[in-house]
């Protein structure tokens, strides 16, 4: 039962921008490619909600 918990934490390693969709891939075990693609899926219909959806989580989400 030594199960390994992870923090959620943006990525150093894995990052494009600010690490978000790096350290949200590390944290659900796939890919960061799904979560980029989900964010420039929300970005398309005029920008705001991608952008604010990924800034939100650039703020709250901590480094590591």
């Amino acid at each position: 039962m030594n199960e390994v918990k992870h923090a959620l934490r943006r990525s150093r390693r894995n990052r494009v921008l600010a690490g978000v969709c790096g350290g949200l891939g590390e944290f659900f075990g796939i890919g960061a490619f799904w979560f980029r693609l989900a964010f420039l899926l929300a970005f398309l219909p005029g920008g705001v909600p991608g952008l604010l959806l990924y800034v939100l989580a650039w703020v709250i989400i901590p480094g590591e």
